[in-house]
């Protein structure tokens, strides 16, 4: 491999790891930058992975980490929280640490500026206006819908919107929603790195990167609901439940997770994906793919529909776990704590031991619970909350064999909680 590192910032992202290793592929000296990647993105980017806290990284560190780069592409975004620091603070730090003569590759957002109305696009286009006035050659490439292999955010949401028998209210059926094959942004990509490497230096351009005829959601939706085999709507949700939903996706967020439904996701699909892409094609001679030869070219076996189907009922799963843990706890040490500590007694312990091992047990079953709840230590809790159903096990199989055959089955339903456990453990990964 010839020349210069090409920095792929964002890299274990769904862009910008494609990105990634497509200019591998081909040969190039790629630096892929993210600060988290899986075991299977190191694996498949091998020496190219550079592990680091980027968006925090100050300019001194980001001169020294780009000082052989000749093209760097940016692929870095959040969708809600941080979006200005992310957007326009480390665009501005990453514009003053670049190599004078190297080249940024933007990606940034499509739409009409006037149509801005959350953080995230105020954000993006004020990163682009920076890029815009700083002298430096740069390309913004502004994605449509972008349909890879692999699913994260906004992508899976729609597998999973395909999986379910709900059609869309007419206010999100009707949004323009142009796709993106990941290919031809790829190819895109690796088409500016070539000309760089061929002496071009001055780019100045934005273009809009989709497909020429943009389908409306539904159709989008339909197109995946075809490809994956999901079923047929049964009836169409009203426009307020996804209000609701992203209520609770924002309040999940406070407990450290990234839910795909939040406030903004529902704005920026409201708002719809449209825009011209001829500027793109013109200059580029690369003829986008309508969105169902994209989908022609995906996977569709059983571990795609398992996913679809899983990926919304995965937090139905963790808020289930998260209360079933909370308010039986709760209840231990309020309403029933007198028949909690009378089992106890019966069964020969004494009754101020009694109460303090009812205390200290209803006190773990909330603190697995609140772990569970929180992002950070969910993996813990839901360990911590399988051994303490086996404890209870165990514990009830020497000291009160018979509630084994209690009329209710109390300790019987213990054994499917702890394979929902198991079931939520194998489901916690996001990438």
């Amino acid at each position: 491999m010839n020349g210069p590192a090409i920095a792929v910032l964002g890299a274990s992202g769904l862009i910008g790891h494609d990105i990634a290793l497509h200019l591998a592929a081909e040969g190039f000296d790629v630096m892929a930058v993210a600060h988290r990647f899986t075991p299977a993105q190191k694996a498949a980017l091998g020496d190219h992975v550079a592990q680091c806290a980027i968006v925090t990284l100050g300019e001194e560190t980001l001169k020294v980490l780009l000082a052989s780069a000749h093209t760097v592409v940016n692929c870095l975004g959040v969708l809600q929280d941080g979006a200005d620091a992310v957007h326009r603070g480390f665009v501005a730090r990453l514009l003053r640490a670049m190599p004078d003569d190297a080249l940024l590759v933007h990606l940034s957002i499509p739409g009409r500026a006037e149509d801005d109305r959350t953080s995230f696009s105020r954000s993006k286009r004020a990163g682009e206006k920076l890029i815009a006035d700083s002298g430096r050659s740069y390309v913004i490439l502004r994605p449509g819908f972008v349909v890879a292999p692999t699913a994260y955010g906004g992508s899976a949401l729609v597998r999973a919107l395909a999986a379910l028998p709900i059609g869309l209210a007419r206010r999100e059926a009707n949004a323009p929603f142009a796709a993106i094959g990941s290919a031809d942004l790829c190819a895109t990509v690796a088409w500016l790195v070539r000309r760089r490497r061929a002496g071009v230096r001055n780019f100045s351009f934005a273009w809009e990167v989709m497909e020429r005829s943009p389908h409306r959601m539904e159709e989008v939706v339909a197109l995946f609901r075809r490809r994956f085999g999901g079923p047929a709507p049964w009836f169409t949700a009203p426009s307020w439940t996804l209000d609701i939903a992203a209520l609770g996706g924002d309040a999940l967020a406070w407990l450290g997770w990234r839910p795909p439904v939040r406030s903004t996701a529902i704005a920026e699909l409201r708002r719809g994906v449209a825009g011209d892409p001829a500027p793109w094609i013109a200059a580029t001679g690369i003829e986008p793919a309508p969105l169902e030869t994209v989908l022609a070219c995906l996977p569709a076996g059983i571990q795609e529909r398992w996913f679809a189907r899983l990926f919304l009922l995965k937090a139905l799963i963790l808020i289930v776990l998260a209360l079933f843990w909370i308010v039986s706890g709760l209840i231990a040490l309020t309403v029933a704590f007198a028949a909690a500590t009378a089992i106890l007694v019966r069964h020969g312990m004494p009754p101020g031991l009694a109460q303090g091992f009812t205390i200290l047990a209803s006190l773990l079953d909330i603190g697995v619970g609140l772990a569970i709840a929180l992002r950070r230590t969910s993996r813990s809790g839901l360990i911590a909350g399988m051994l303490v159903c086996l404890g209870y096990m165990a514990g009830a199989a020497v000291l009160a064999p018979e509630l084994w055959l209690e009329p209710l089955g109390a300790l019987v339903k213990t054994v499917p909680a702890l394979v929902l456990m198991l079931v939520a453990l194998m489901l916690l990964d996001n990438r």
